[in-house]
């Protein structure tokens, strides 16, 4: 993304992947935070994988955000090699829309956490925000953007019902 240290890990295991998890970036860089996007799998590269999550601390990341469909093993195995904190989202990538996906990132067993967002998009989109509220909590800096950030949600809101609420006048 920029020059600077990156400070969150996107990874997906396919290039399939790129345009869904394109929203996480989209959300870092709305906050400033930089961030390095790869491809590994967790099947096909194992130890690629593990080499990369194994050092993603020393590089200066803070945060993984890792997309995957299907068995969606990928956000797991990188949980399985690192203390940092790991964001899955469940891609649809299969017969079975996603929730394959879901069910397999949402369902890691006891002492390897992973985060699950929501299938797809929005869920991408999500990571990214949770990315920057984590590094927010030691970034008063990053603190405000993200508050600043909830402020325009709900104006939004309210812009939205104060059109309808003129529709249904006139």
């Amino acid at each position: 993304m920029t020059e600077q240290t990156p400070k969150v890990a996107i990874l997906m295991g396919s290039d399939s992947d790129v345009e869904v998890m394109k929203e996480a970036a989209t959300r870092l860089e709305s906050f400033d935070i930089p961030y390095e996007m790869h491809i590994s799998s967790a099947h096909r590269s194992p130890e690629r994988t593990h080499a990369y999550a194994k050092g993603a601390a020393d590089r200066g990341i803070e945060a993984f955000i890792v997309g995957a469909g299907a068995a969606a093993h990928l956000a797991g195995v990188v949980a399985a090699v690192t203390t940092l904190p790991v964001i899955g989202v469940p891609l649809s990538a299969s017969a079975l829309d996603g929730m394959d996906a879901l069910l397999a990132t949402v369902q890691m067993p006891a002492g390897v956490p992973v985060a699950t967002m929501a299938i797809g998009k929005g869920g991408a989109a999500n990571a990214g925000i949770f990315a920057a509220q984590i590094i927010a909590r030691k970034d008063p800096e990053l603190a405000g953007k993200l508050a600043r950030f909830k402020e325009e949600l709900a104006a939004g809101v309210e812009a939205r019902d104060s059109k309808l609420q003129d529709s249904l006048k006139g």
